[in-house]
Formats: structure tokens, C-alpha cells, sequence
């Protein structure tokens, strides 16, 4: 699509037919609605059939109601999914059904008032749907809303029409929400995250009174499908038995097993005035099975520790880490032509144990796509040859660069000074870097340079030679450092995206899963105004590149890219991080600046092995309901297939 295309509001069918639309809407709410029914609420924007994609199969997404609802001076968004079509009579849907209201409850986006977000961005992909990512004011994102009918066009003149839209200066498909100035402006300049001033410390103007209801907003359209949910209500934090929309949690209420029924009536105060439950953990699914039992999962038998355990005991779950896999041991996972026979028992043995050092130049290149599982020796020697050209023809576009046509390229000037700036104070004090003129230092610079002209979009960005250096010292060879690094970047690119959208995502599946596996700490987080989690910043986008060790870092990192749990298995981790250290946190009641400070000076003292058990056990028994906090398209550590790159997955993953 041509960029003039996607800059114009104006050429959509739907928004052609707006105005009519509009009016229509507000009359037959007249008709149908009195003021004191609608308490002055006015649709404005509707929209029927946009969904969100919880997994990648078509027979699980979600679709809904969009709307834009004024009341007074103010706006507000909502997107309520239709309920679910299973019955009674639906043979084998019954848990089906269970669990579709289950995320319906979890992806269900209440009055948000729109000073409450920053930034909506638009995408539109050449095959498929476009759809809308909607980031907050506290920098947390909903997941993307897919318009399969159309109607983007139409929702963002809306928006104009009732608050400031603006473009970003940056990016012409992000637009800007009450904010003359553009925060995409900021860069990653550097990895200590600034000083950040929440927009929950200010005093919201909009009463309770004044936010219209779900069932206000239906019978102005006479719609039936929402039922007799009811939007929570929007106050200011003095108000604790409210829900504040730029509160994205998940109201579950959890009821002892000899609880009485409640009425319909009773279920509202249930999840306003229930006590938080002790146990982070008991209401998932794991406390089916008694202690000392065995639960059988898709990737294998584990032994089952009571959940009430697991803020007294450590997480221990299923085998402890092992030794690192050898030569002697790798060479049983190979035929005679070099093929591995067992790839899901190679990636779960690399999982328990890592990798020696001296054969991870071998098993890297598999782990992130350079090699496919099932190639022999022989194809991957003339792969090996066949990239290696390749990436000197890449090379040689910006080594043949003359200093006159430098001179008149600025984006390639500005590249490179980014890049010589970096690659000199990068992992210095390890011997592979260290020293001057070292050719190690410049062989960083080259492949980073050489990146920036294969991505051109991507280009360069500070972070970037924290991801390359480790690869490099393992691999010691420019070309399969190079294609190796292209693999990694297929999916940690989006962590360095102007957007952020990566780092959004990933930001608010972190929120969500440690309000389902540690609610004391979410609710001291929300109490903290902290929910935005941007204290995670550098573990996330680097991953963990500076909280470890060095040898440390490439023990985790190929323990993520085994893909043997999740793919976000770093994000469990960092919740076990946060658990871990939830007593100190919690105890001395720090602030953003205190937990930002306290976080950074873990940096050299987390014990990895004790976190990735810890992680373990919070990812199998999070499960289903774990994943689901996951929104789509979150950047995972495992690179995907592309082109060479093959993709890891095996068919009984």
C-alpha cells in the first residue's frame, strides 16, 4: 500500500458512509432512550466484529463490540465480547466454553477514558486485516483490535473529533492522544531506564457517577448481546473499591470450597471486598491434584508441591538443572550423516543443563535457525558457504561507500556513529574485547553495520551490541555471527522497535502473569502505582544481558531458545525474580525510583539456576491460564521461520 494510503482517513468505505452512521446512531438512541436511562451517555462509534487473536488458530479469537461513548465533556472505549455461542447440548464443549469465558473476562476493555491513553497505532499489513494496538498513559498496551469489517479509518476521525489526534513525527501510523508533544521521540540512549512520573499520581476530574454503564450503552442500541455485565466504576485511587480502567487486572474472584452459592447480586461485592488470598498460587489449576502426587503435562511428569508452599519452600518442580551437555552425549542425538533424531530430547536436555562451552558453536546454530534440525553434515557445510557469500555481498554495500556520497547519506553517518560509539563499551572487560585496536571490537562493528544495511527499517539501536557480542565470542566467525544474530533479531527485533510496542507487550503480559501467580505483589504494585513495570525494562529488552554474569548470560540464553516450555519463558523468570524478592520489596514499601534503584543493583547477584527452577514451576502451573496473559504477536525468545531460518517447532510440541 502506498504511503499516501495509509495517511488519508478519508478513503475508507465505511468512514464515506460516517456521518450518515452517526446520526443514525444518535437518533435511534433517542428513540429507544430517555436521558435518565442513558444518565447522558452518547454512542458515538460502533463497531461489530472486531476481534482479538489469543493464539494463532482461527477457532479461538474473540470477537466483539468496539465502541466510543460520550458522556459530558468526556469519551470513553470499550470492546465487550459477544458471549459464547457453546450451550448445554454442546457435547465435549463444556470446558470450551469455561475457557472462553474465562479469557472473554481477561480481554474485556472496560471504560477507558481516552485521557487515559497516550497512543493508538495503526497496521496495515499487505494480506490480512488491519487492526489497532491502543497503548496507555502508564505505558501498558491492550491487545490488538483486528477490524475484519473495516472501520479503522472511521474510529480515528472519530477520535479527532472529540480529542486531539496528532501524528508522530516518527511514525506516521502512530497517532498521539492529547499530547503536543511526541514520546516517541525518546531513544534508548540508554539502558538505565530514566525517571519515570506515572500518570496515576494525578487526580482524575471524570466522577464515578458520570461513567456510563454497559447496560446504559446497550439499551441505547438495543443490544442483547453483553447481558448484565457492568462497567466498573472510574474514580480516583481514594476510591479503592472501584476499578480504575488504567487498571488492566483481572478480576477472579476465588471462593473457599465450602462457600455457599451466591446470587447474581452478590457476585459485584464478592470481587470488591473479598480478602486477597494468602496464597498466590491456590487458585490455579495445579491444587486439583493432592501433594506428593504426579500430574502428567505435554511436556512431561512432574511431581506435584502443594501450592501454600511456595512462598515457605523453594520452587522446586520436575528434574533439577544437570550438568551441560558434551561432545560425547551430542553425538548420541546424531545419526551418521549428522541428522538429530530426537530434537524435543535435545532442546529439553539443554533446557535441565545447557551447553559446554566448547560446542556451542555447534549447537547455537541450531538452537537459532541457522541449521535445520534434520540437516547432515554435508548441508550444513555448503550452507555455511553459501551465507558466507552472501554476507559479503551485503558488507560490501556500505564498505563501498565513498566519504563524498557519506557525506550526502545521513541516515548511514548517523548509523555508524551510533555503532562506533557502542561497540567500544561493550563487554570491555571480558579478554574477547578487550585492549585497543582490538579486532574482535571492530569485527562487532562491521556485522552491526552489515545488520543495519540488511534491516534497514531496524537499522540500529543501543542494546543491539549487548545481543551480538555473546554470539560472536561463541561463534568467532564474522558470516555465522552475522546470519546468527539475523535469527536472534526475528524476534527480539520488536524490542527495539520507535513504538516500543514490543517492549508494551511484553511489559503488560508481565503485569498479568504476576497477578495470576503473585496477587500480594500486584496489589502492592498497584497500591505503588507500578503497574507499568518499567522497572523489567533492560531485563526484558536485553535478556538479562547485564543482570548476569557472562557465562551465566549464554547458559540462559540457550536455555530460552530451546523454546522447551514457552516461548516467554523469559517472562516467568522475571516473575520468579520479582517473587523471589517480593518480601524486601513489599517490607521497605518502595516507590518506582526506590524498586527501579533496587532492581538495577541486582545486576551480578541473582542465582540463575534457582530462578529457572523458580520459573518452571510458576510456567506449568500458570498453564493455560498463563498463556492466555500472553497477548498475540508478543515478541518471543525463540526466533521464527524465515527464509533459512527453520522454525523449531516439532510436530507434538
Amino acid at each position: 500500500m502506498h504511503e499516501t494510503d495509509q495517511h488519508d482517513l478519508s478513503d475508507d468505505a465505511d468512514y464515506a458512509a460516517s456521518q450518515g452512521l452517526r446520526s443514525n446512531l444518535q437518533k435511534e438512541a433517542a428513540k429507544r432512550s430517555g436521558p435518565s436511562e442513558t444518565s447522558g451517555a452518547e454512542v458515538v462509534y460502533q463497531k461489530d466484529n472486531v476481534t482479538i487473536h489469543p493464539t494463532q488458530y482461527a477457532s479461538e479469537r474473540i470477537s466483539g463490540r468496539l465502541r466510543l461513548i460520550k458522556q459530558g465533556s468526556s469519551l470513553f472505549m470499550t470492546w465487550i465480547p459477544y458471549k459464547s455461542s457453546h450451550t448445554s447440548n454442546d457435547v465435549g464443549q463444556g470446558s470450551n466454553a469455561r475457557l472462553f469465558e474465562k479469557e472473554r473476562n481477561l480481554y474485556t476493555i472496560r471504560a477507558v477514558p481516552l485521557t487515559d491513553v497516550r497512543s493508538i497505532r495503526r497496521h496495515t499489513p499487505t494480506l490480512g486485516w488491519q487492526y489497532l494496538i491502543v497503548v496507555l498513559s502508564s505505558g501498558l498496551a491492550f491487545p490488538p483490535l483486528y477490524f475484519y469489517n473495516g472501520g479503522v479509518k472511521e474510529f480515528l476521525a472519530t477520535l479527532k473529533q472529540h480529542v486531539f489526534l496528532g501524528r508522530s513525527a516518527d511514525d506516521s501510523n502512530v497517532f498521539l492522544v492529547n499530547d503536543l508533544q511526541d514520546p516517541l521521540q525518546r531513544s534508548l540512549s540508554s539502558l538505565e531506564l530514566p525517571r519515570v512520573v506515572s500518570v496515576a499520581n494525578g487526580t482524575s476530574s471524570i466522577s464515578a457517577s458520570s461513567v456510563p454503564s454497559i447496560e446504559d450503552s446497550d439499551k441505547i442500541n438495543g443490544d442483547n448481546h453483553v447481558g448484565s455485565l457492568r462497567l466498573s466504576e472510574y474514580s480516583g485511587k481514594q476510591r479503592q473499591k472501584s476499578h480504575d480502567p488504567r487498571d488492566l487486572s483481572i478480576q477472579v474472584p476465588s471462593l473457599p470450597a465450602n462457600a455457599p452459592d451466591k446470587g447474581p447480586g452478590d457476585t459485584e461485592k464478592d470481587l470488591t471486598e473479598a480478602p486477597v488470598a494468602s496464597d498466590p498460587l491456590e487458585k490455579t489449576q495445579c491444587r486439583k491434584e493432592k501433594h506428593g502426587q504426579e500430574a502428567a503435562t505435554r511436556v512431561g511428569t512432574f511431581e506435584l508441591v502443594d501450592c501454600k508452599e511456595f512462598d515457605r519452600l523453594s520452587l522446586v518442580w520436575g528434574k533439577p538443572r544437570q550438568p551441560p551437555l558434551g561432545f560425547e552425549e551430542w553425538a548420541t542425538f546424531l545419526d551418521g550423516e549428522g541428522r538429530i533424531m530426537d530434537s524435543k530430547a535435545l532442546r529439553k536436555r539443554i533446557f535441565y543443563g545447557g551447553v559446554e562451552h566448547s560446542l556451542r558453536k555447534e549447537v547455537w546454530k541450531v538452537l537459532l535457525g541457522f541449521h535445520a534440525y534434520d540437516s547432515t553434515y554435508a548441508e550444513r557445510e555448503y550452507l555455511k558457504s553459501i551465507k558466507k557469500a552472501e554476507y559479503e555481498t551485503i558488507k560490501s554495500q556500505w564498505q563501498s561507500i565513498s566519504p563524498a556520497q557519506a557525506k550526502k547519506f545521513t541516515k548511514f553517518r548517523e548509523r555508524k556513529a551510533l555503532i562506533d560509539k557502542d561497540v567500544v563499551r561493550t563487554d570491555r572487560s571480558i579478554s574477547f574485547y578487550d585492549g585497543d585496536d582490538n579486532p574482535n571490537v571492530t569485527l562487532l562493528r562491521d556485522i552491526l553495520l552489515t545488520y543495519s544495511f540488511y534491516n534497514f527499517d531496524l537499522g540500529y539501536c543501543q542494546g543491539m551490541s549487548d545481543l551480538l557480542s555473546p554470539i560472536l565470542f561463541v561463534m568467532e566467525c564474522e558470516s555465522e555471527s552475522f546470519w546468527c544474530f539475523v535469527a536472534l533479531m526475528e524476534r527480539l527485533g520488536p524490542n527495539f522497535n520507535r513504538d516500543q510496542n514490543g517492549m508494551h507487550s511484553q511489559l503488560f503480559a508481565l503485569s498479568k502473569l504476576v497477578e495470576l501467580l503473585d496477587i500480594p505483589l500486584h496489589n502492592y504494585l498497584k497500591q505503588a502505582d507500578c503497574l507499568n513495570y518499567f522497572f523489567c525494562f533492560r531485563w526484558i529488552l536485553i535478556q538479562f544481558k547485564r543482570e548476569l554474569e557472562y557465562g551465566m548470560t549464554m547458559r540462559l540464553w540457550e536455555v530460552l531458545w530451546t523454546h522447551y516450555l514457552s516461548e516467554h519463558f523469559h517472562l516467568y523468570l522475571s516473575v520468579a525474580i520479582l517473587k523471589r524478592h517480593r518480601k524486601k520489596i513489599m517490607g521497605e514499601q518502595m516507590d518506582f525510583d526506590t524498586l527501579l534503584k533496587f532492581i538495577n543493583e541486582l545486576s551480578g547477584h541473582l542465582d540463575l539456576d534457582s530462578a529457572l527452577r523458580d520459573a518452571e514451576a510458576l510456567c506449568i502451573c500458570a498453564g493455560e491460564n498463563g498463556a492466555a496473559c500472553i497477548p498475540p504477536g508478543t515478541p518471543p525468545s525463540l526466533p521464527v521461520e524465515n527464509g533459512f531460518l527453520n522454525s523449531q517447532q516439532d510436530d507434538d510440541d
